[in-house]
């Protein structure tokens, strides 16, 4: 976790000297999204690597249970934001906007990640803990 976390760092100063070298707002706006995602990972690997070491990490389907109705109103809202992308593509198919194309299907992808990661969580609210 150490040596990933490492990298991340690294992923993180890279895509910010990138930034300080461009004006272009695709560009930056795509380094700034993959910045913030490296950083999150730092996280998720320290939540890991601390586990490993000294705190145990638990979630039990009862915890999941106590907030689980707004769990769902949530998992409402990003099939929401799934379904706008997806009208938002077939508007744009065929207007060679490739470039807002290419945003939406970043959200899109997204979103979906949103959903499955939600899944997962039904999974273990269930009782079984999810691999893969």
């Amino acid at each position: 976790m150490k040596r990933w976390q490492k990298i991340e760092n690294a992923s993180v100063a890279s895509t910010g000297n990138i930034i300080e070298k461009t004006d272009n707002p695709i560009v930056r706006l795509i380094m700034e999204i993959i910045q913030r995602d490296s950083q999150m990972h730092y996280r998720v690997q320290e939540m890991i690597a601390d586990s490993l070491q000294t705190k145990t990490l638990t979630l039990t389907p009862e915890e999941l249970g106590e907030i689980w109705d707004k769990v769902e109103k949530h998992i409402e809202l990003e099939k929401k934001t799934v379904q706008l992308a997806e009208e938002a593509l077939t508007a744009l198919k065929g207007k060679q906007m490739v470039v807002q194309e290419y945003l939406l299907n970043y959200l899109l992808e997204d979103e979906n990640k949103h959903n499955k990661i939600l899944d997962a969580l039904g999974i273990i609210k269930k009782g079984l803990y999810p691999y893969g």
